[in-house]
């Protein structure tokens, strides 16, 4: 007599496919087991660099970013040589190329310092946007489902804005972002208004990174939350005979259609992050 099998779980399907791993899930065909390395000790603090399946796809999403648009930029190049426009998909990525160059990081940080970090912007947006789309893919995993990894891009941006700002503005101008000078105000009521608002403007920006981290990371994770949950929806209800064949299908439907908006989401996400930090940057090469 066989045992009797155990209830379907959705939480830890989800859960499963939307965690971090130390293997490469490819079920049914099997799983690759990620080496696990010894942690490294610094006094109290234990660092564990053994690769993951965010790590592993993270990576994965920066070799495809840099060789699609290698392999665009060598296109344009033959294009150019042959004294023609570039057409098929170098052209499509020159479009997007441009598009974010121009439309994102020129028109918010501004025609002298944009194209200074118009390669930034674009290493964003299209890292960002490998990193979604992997995930949409089967047995794929999205790094940006992962709060350490949207984490990291947001101390990245908030570095280059931080820095960036006291480059900009030298050391008293910027120091001016943290002590304002209130118009209108003179004589000890200033010092006090000034001292009073620089906690709020130290909060201010560290918001910014904080909110770039966690829109980025809800968002992606939110989704595949949708869709995997959907998906148990028919192993929930596959005992149902003939009935399971007719919430399979309206549920398959349905995931089509979250998976469509998903693909989406995917680059509107991408251009959110590009744009927030290119906006964050330009307000302050701009602080008074």
């Amino acid at each position: 007599m066989s045992a009797p099998q155990e209830p379907f779980d959705i939480a830890e399907m989800v859960f499963h496919h939307t965690g971090d791993a130390h293997q490469l899930d490819f079920a049914p065909f099997g799983t690759i087991q990620l080496p696990q390395w010894q942690p490294i000790h610094l006094g109290s603090l234990v660092i564990d660099l053994s690769p993951t399946r965010h790590v592993v796809f993270l990576m994965l999403a920066a070799v495809l970013a840099y060789t699609l648009l290698q392999i665009a930029a060598n296109g344009i190049a033959k294009a150019r040589r042959e004294g023609r426009a570039p057409g098929g998909y170098a052209g499509m990525m020159e479009a997007f190329v441009v598009f974010v160059r121009n439309e994102i990081a020129i028109a918010n940080i501004g025609k002298e310092m944009g194209p200074r970090y118009a390669p930034l912007i674009m290493a964003f947006f299209f890292f960002i946007l490998m990193m979604n789309l992997l995930g949409l893919m089967p047995w794929g995993a999205s790094p940006t489902g992962n709060l350490a990894v949207t984490a990291a891009l947001a101390v990245m941006s908030f570095l280059v804005i931080e820095i960036g700002g006291m480059v900009k503005l030298g050391f008293k101008g910027y120091m001016g972002t943290i002590f304002p000078h209130i118009e209108g105000l003179h004589g000890p009521g200033a010092v006090v208004m000034t001292m009073a608002m620089a906690p709020i403007e130290i909060l201010s920006k560290l918001v910014k990174p904080i909110a770039l981290a966690i829109r980025l990371f809800g968002n992606m994770l939110a989704g595949h939350f949708v869709i995997l949950s959907l998906f148990g929806i028919v192993f929930l209800f596959g005992s149902l005979g003939m009935w399971s064949y007719g919430i399979g299908a309206v549920t398959a439907s349905v995931v089509l259609g979250v998976m469509f908006l998903e693909l989406i989401v995917a680059f509107l996400q991408a251009y959110v992050f590009a744009l927030l930090s290119a906006v964050f940057i330009g307000l302050m090469q701009h602080e008074h």
